[in-house]
């Protein structure tokens, strides 16, 4: 408690010797899209580095070429991610009823629309009247914009298991290629409306330029996107792109968020074909996709996809005449270091077709999905009795009508869903603008354990649309100027068995944060998170386990003040501990502090953090947004006993060129070890270096 103090006296006599600043804060960070993946990966529980280029890079053409607010439909204000769902509905209402903004600042007459919104979205958008030109010539788009080249190195100083020689007579594993991770992506883009361009990713022990990867990197995508060409076309997907139809029931690629902060983002939507630039090797689709326009309120989405998937390769040799192959589980790593690993790459083919037709007006949309998968060899999970409803066998059938109503200050929004086995799901929602300040979401969701859907990922506690039935409720309060409530309720049910429940179980959560900003200076906010649901804990001394209530309490305090338009302070405590009434409670704190130094006539910048923790072990840990190298950031957990820190530089001084560099440690002063199986370090530390360059033509 006397470091933590300390800490914070010390924050605090820094901004006391500090003269008055002026109005003076620059651009702000995107704060809702990173709020929204921070909590996407601190609800699945698993941390990393996110490729964040996928979320971002909108933003970046629209800093370019802002967003019409006058002429946006839904699908290109979800593009921003920085409105909430009721921000939307607000905005769009409020058109319905007034006509066309006259100017920007006829924001703060939209109930939703506070100064810190308005201030986020500034430099993303416009007001003006008319409708964009559509007519721009296919072969200009094609030449002419702008070109982006990315190159990026990353390596872990210190030696870990899997690239050591194993031990004389041992027959353990080890990672075949070098521990360098290499990246490497150029992107043509003109305005928002076309783009094309390739990526391509070695992870750290995959083999470069030979062995199972003579053609140079592991990983290889592509794309050719066009969106909004003319009134029919709508868009237009070859290579690489991820398809969402309706709330994600039976077709979700992509990043799809869950519950966050965020209280009324709930609601799935936007457009139903997307250009797919990331590295996650698992989660879109390759082949071609288009929406076209039938008529004006009438359009028609489709797309066939057919791509190699990994999985665990069986055989069964009772056929005397030949082997025959299936697959136990599909994997979703990615990572091909070890010959196992190898071994299942692209184990199966998969093909995917369907489509949607949706017919909108200004006030309400349906549509009706249809969506077919087949694999070319069988899927047959191993005898699991939680898996026993899972999808098996080599073909998915599903269809699904969607629909969304605006009435008044109400959107009313849904999904229900058939799989081929008769089975039926539903999730539906209300948003409502109760009052200027007050605004309402609502959402019930119900997945019968045996519904298939083998891209599905709605809303909910737990992924892949099956075996879960729950209410959530969130609420967002602007009760006076400056203020800022926003909190979430949700209980739900699983029916069925889990990986980790050996029984039936069931959870609740509620989650509450209370912010005070002031504009253009600093932003303070205060939150609570408390998450109980049942869990498989081991019976005392036995190999029984049996699901019990498990319970996770956290506290945040967060504090972040602009000095000036070049230098920010960020601080942040967190408190908390993990419990049930078996094993004995787990608690701790991390404490952190960050400085953001962007001048902005000289052309070296940086981020820094450094962080203390002093936690009983994993259960008690603490997920925390990092910033990283461009459209890329770390969601780490922090745990132990140690410290850890990061500094990130960039450098702007070459004509069109961004030099990066990074370096991160995690040090632990209660172990000796780092890490576990072929990532295990001989050491307390970890230390990661990364950088990279973009290069603009």
């Amino acid at each position: 408690m006397r470091t933590i103090s300390f800490f914070f006296l010390l924050q605090l006599s820094l901004l006391n010797c500090l003269p008055g600043q002026s109005d003076t804060l620059t651009d702000p960070s995107p704060i809702g899209p990173v709020q929204l993946a921070e909590d996407f990966l601190q609800n699945s529980e698993r941390e990393g580095d996110f490729d964040f280029n996928t979320i971002l890079e909108e933003l970046d053409q629209y800093k370019k070429n802002p967003l019409n607010l006058n002429g946006a439909d839904e699908k290109s204000l979800r593009d921003l991610r920085l409105l909430s769902d009721i921000q939307i509905l607000n905005l769009l209402r409020y058109r319905l009823t007034t006509g066309e903004l006259i100017s920007i600042y006829e924001l703060q007459a939209i109930p939703g629309f506070d100064p810190a919104t308005i201030q986020a979205i500034l430099p993303f958008v416009t007001v003006k009247g008319g409708t964009d030109d559509y007519q721009i010539n296919l072969k200009d788009m094609l030449t002419q914009g702008s070109n982006e080249l990315y190159m990026r190195w990353s390596r872990v100083r210190e030696s870990q298991k899997g690239f050591e020689p194993p031990s004389p007579g041992s027959t353990a594993s080890r990672y075949l290629g070098d521990p360098n991770q290499l990246y490497l992506r150029f992107k043509h883009s003109n305005s928002n409306r076309l783009s094309y361009g390739f990526t391509a990713e070695k992870d750290r022990g995959e083999e470069f330029f030979t062995g199972s990867n003579p053609n140079g990197f592991d990983f290889y995508s592509a794309h050719f996107y066009l969106r909004d060409y003319n009134r029919t076309v709508k868009a237009v997907a070859l290579g690489d792109y991820t398809v969402n139809f309706g709330q994600g029931l039976i077709m979700a690629s992509g990043f799809n968020a869950g519950k966050s902060v965020l209280a009324t983002t709930v609601k799935r939507g936007g457009r139903n074909v997307r250009a797919y630039t990331s590295v996650n090797e698992v989660n879109f689709m390759r082949g071609a996709a288009a929406t076209i326009a039938l008529t004006p309120n009438l359009e028609l989405t489709a797309f066939g996809s057919y791509r190699g998937r990994d999985g665990n390769l069986l055989s069964d040799t009772s056929d005397l005449d030949r082997e025959i192959l299936s697959i136990s589980s599909l994997d979703i790593d990615g990572y091909h270091r070890t010959p196992s690993e190898i071994a299942d790459r692209n184990a199966t083919m998969q093909l995917s077709t369907g489509g949607s037709l949706k017919y909108i007006t200004p006030r309400w949309n349906v549509g009706l999905n249809g969506v077919y998968h087949k694999l070319d060899k069988s899927l047959n999970r191993r005898l699991e009795p939680y898996n026993y409803y899972y999808f098996s066998g080599d073909q998915s059938i599903n269809l699904s009508a969607d629909y969304s109503w605006l009435y008044r200050n109400f959107n009313f929004f849904g999904e229900t869903a058939w799989s081929e086995n008769g089975a039926l799901a539903t999730v539906n929602g209300l948003l409502a603008g109760l009052h200027r300040d007050i605004d309402v979401a609502v959402v019930y969701r119900n997945y019968p354990r045996n519904f298939i859907a083998l891209n599905g990922d709605p809303f909910g506690e737990t992924s892949g649309a099956r075996n879960e039935e729950g209410l959530y409720l969130g609420l967002v309060l602007r009760p006076v100027r400056n203020w800022i409530l926003s909190g979430y309720y949700d209980v739900w049910q699983h029916p069925w068995l889990r990986f980790d429940a050996d029984a039936p179980s069931r959870g609740h959560e509620y989650r509450l944060r209370v912010t005070h900003f002031k504009k253009r200076k600093y932003e303070a906010y205060v939150e609570f998170r408390d998450e109980t649901k049942e869990k498989n804990v081991p019976l005392f001394e036995t190999k029984t386990n049996w699901p019990v209530p498990s319970r996770v309490f956290q506290t945040r305090f967060h504090f972040g003040y602009q000095l000036s338009k070049a230098l920010e302070l960020r601080s942040r405590a967190d408190f908390g501990f993990s419990d049930n009434e078996i094993n004995n409670r787990q608690s701790g704190f991390v404490i952190y502090q960050d400085i953001l130094f962007h001048p902005i006539q000289f052309p070296v910048s940086f981020t820094a953090r450094f962080a203390l923790m002093d936690t009983d072990g994993y259960q008690a840990r603490f997920y925390s947004f990092e910033n990283n190298l461009l459209y890329q950031f770390s969601i780490p957990a922090y745990y132990n006993e140690g410290v850890r820190y990061y500094l990130n530089v960039r450098f702007k001084g070459i004509r069109n060129m961004t030099v990066e560099g990074r370096i991160a440690q995690t040090y632990y002063t209660n172990q000796s070890t780092f890490g576990s199986g072929l990532e295990e370090i001989s050491g307390p530390s970890r230390t990661q270096y990364s950088a990279q360059v973009k290069y603009r033509f």
